[in-house]
């Protein structure tokens, strides 16, 4: 016999997707541009564009998971690239291996008033 109760219950309510109440709630997010940045620390990375060997560019990491980066830079690169993402971790040199899925110009009023682009990379 289980003594375990749920605390909540499953409503079995309807959304009503045409209540003026809930589009009007829908319209105020639309313009809502989420782009994963400020809750990760920042670093300075270089990036590698390309297979072949490159000067490094500057750019910032702004926010990681296991296989996912987002990068600020003040330049575009282009959606497919390949690019290798060097960094110091824990006082050695770590190298990353990803391709570009998506980049596009910053949203935030200070990336517009500094040139700022947003990356979104894939890591493999």
């Amino acid at each position: 016999m289980s003594h375990f109760k749920p605390t909540s219950k499953v409503s079995n309510h309807q959304v009503d997707w045409n209540d003026p109440h809930l589009e009007a709630l829908l319209r105020k997010t639309e313009d809502w541009k989420l782009d994963n940045r400020g809750a990760f620390p920042s670093q300075a990375v270089h990036v590698h564009i390309g297979w072949g060997a490159s000067s490094p560019r500057k750019a910032i990491l702004v926010w990681e998971s296991e296989r996912v980066m987002v990068l600020e830079t003040h330049y575009l690169i282009p959606q497919g690239e390949h690019v290798r993402v060097d960094r110091i971790q824990g006082g050695a040199m770590r190298t990353v291996w990803a391709v570009v899925a998506e980049g596009r110009e910053g949203f935030r009023d200070e990336d517009k008033q500094n040139g700022v682009y947003v990356h979104w990379l894939h890591v493999g």
